[in-house]
């Protein structure tokens, strides 16, 4: 009876081996001079989750291609740790709208208190998509002080913008607490 656990084991042992290996390789391609394959692998290193991208990641929030900056900050996103927030901030203002979408998303995941007055300030950009992904990052965060001025761009031109900061009122509303008559 030993033996079949033992299998499985050694079995789960080579399958993290193999996991290690393979996110080790996408974290080489990030340093790739082929911009395809950096691109892939951030969007890959996001895919498999591990905390050992997170750092490499960030980095590549600095490739000089949109392409790899925001599919990095989308994977940050989708890993999901903490050590994102501060570099993904300043990119609510970068250049590229598809930067900004990806950095307010991934910020919205991440859950961090400190990206909310950064998410607000985003609600006025020039871009209704970006607009969205900020209220969608605010209603998920769920930190009132995003209440005030969701309800300033309440009849955003947009139609998904829009219907985000609906959501994420609605969202806020719910978390708000009830006074006691």
């Amino acid at each position: 009876m030993g033996e079949p656990e033992a299998g499985r084991m050694d079995d789960t042992e080579q399958e993290r081996e193999r996991k290690r290996r393979l996110v080790n390789a996408y974290i080489q391609l990030l340093q790739s001079e082929h911009l395809d394959s950096r691109w892939k692998a951030a969007e890959a290193l996001g895919d498999h989750g591990d905390e050992s991208a997170v750092e490499p990641l960030i980095a590549a929030l600095n490739d000089p291609f949109v392409d790899v900056q925001w599919l990095a900050a989308k994977s940050l996103g989708k890993i999901g740790d903490r050590r994102a927030v501060d570099p993904l901030i300043p990119l609510l203002k970068n250049p590229s709208k598809w930067v900004r979408m990806s950095a307010a998303w991934a910020l919205g995941k991440l859950g961090d208190p400190r990206a909310v007055e950064p998410l607000i300030e985003t609600l006025k950009d020039p871009k209704g998509a970006v607009r969205k992904d900020a209220a969608w990052a605010l209603g998920r965060l769920g930190d009132e002080r995003a209440i005030a001025p969701l309800n300033v761009v309440v009849k955003d031109p947009d139609d998904d913008a829009r219907n985000a900061v609906k959501t994420a009122l609605d969202t806020l509303q719910k978390k708000k607490p009830v006074p006691a008559p």
